[in-house]
């Protein structure tokens, strides 16, 4: 991390947590670009955790990719590379606790079963559990989950009422995003988080997972998304193109620009002195405070 002007936070730890599902574009580059210069802003520390919980998803050779690209832009991380595929240990002992505090319940119902009720289940299983074919549900509370984003401001939501009981344990086994980051961020003592708007609906249900877990409540910074010109999110499901490492100062630039912050002065080549005068100038209130921003 670059020295910076700011004030130190001693206690200051982020991370990237980028999933194996394809390689890093624009829209990933944004991500990590936002929340290396918080870190950087607050001469913290910026960790890099490889998603890699969801074997069907990943593509081969996106993680050597990804972490490839972080290099190429000279966004370097501190410490390990974190593998969550190492964790199996951690998230079935935070299973274990929810499960002798009460809340947790074996679920067999079908996305077909629950689709009259908009996917939302609630309360009561239609499907009666059937043993080894059952997914690990938490029980949510009927009350509102309020917490405040540094970019989006007061955000509150009834959790029972808008997402239902979530899954943190896959039917085939496999362990949820909920869980894994909940418990990661935990062992990893994070203490913000900057990522992209459209995991804001994620962040009142991890924020009641990590209450339940007994874990600190991490400072949340939710960015605009980039969107292509008919407005669909750029991301690796819907194929978004690679971003061109060999051209890592343009897209440094491009990205400070959609961020709203101050362009680098142009004699500044290089991607480490770009990172190092962009940290020293970071300014989370000039990001834009819209969900989206359209990209040609």
């Amino acid at each position: 991390m670059p020295a910076t002007g700011s004030r130190p936070t001693p206690h200051y730890i982020g991370r990237f947590a980028p999933s194996p599902s394809g390689p890093l574009h624009l829209g990933s580059l944004l991500a990590a670009l936002a929340s290396y210069l918080d870190a950087a802003a607050h001469q913290g520390t910026w960790l890099l955790r490889i998603e890699d919980i969801d074997p069907p998803r990943e593509i081969a050779g996106a993680s050597q990719a990804i972490i490839q690209s972080l290099q190429q832009h000279g966004l370097h991380w501190q410490g390990d590379i974190i593998w969550q595929s190492k964790h199996s240990e951690n998230f079935d002992q935070a299973l274990n606790q929810l499960r002798l505090q009460g809340d947790l319940f074996e679920c067999s119902c079908s996305r077909r079963q629950l689709a009259p009720f908009h996917g939302i289940h609630q309360l009561s299983c239609i499907a009666p559990p059937q043993p080894g074919n059952a997914a690990l549900r938490l029980k949510v509370a009927d009350r509102h989950i309020q917490f405040v984003d540094r970019l989006q401001g007061s955000q509150s939501e009834n959790l029972r009422q808008v997402g239902g009981d979530p899954i943190l344990r896959r039917r085939d086994g496999l362990y949820a995003y909920h869980l894994a980051a909940v418990v990661d961020d935990m062992h990893s003592g994070i203490t913000d988080i900057v990522r992209g708007i459209d995991l804001l609906d994620a962040t009142p249900t991890q924020l009641y997972l990590q209450e339940r877990l007994g874990a600190p409540a991490p400072r949340y910074l939710h960015i605009p998304v980039l969107a292509g010109q008919v407005g669909e999110k750029l991301s690796k499901q819907r194929g978004a193109p690679a971003i061109d490492d060999t051209q890592p100062s343009d897209n440094l630039r491009r990205c400070l620009a959609y961020l709203g912050q101050t362009p680098p002065p142009a004699e500044l080549q290089q991607p480490t002195d770009i990172l190092n005068w962009a940290a020293q100038r970071w300014q989370p209130d000039a990001i834009p405070h819209q969900k989206e921003i359209l990209v040609p």
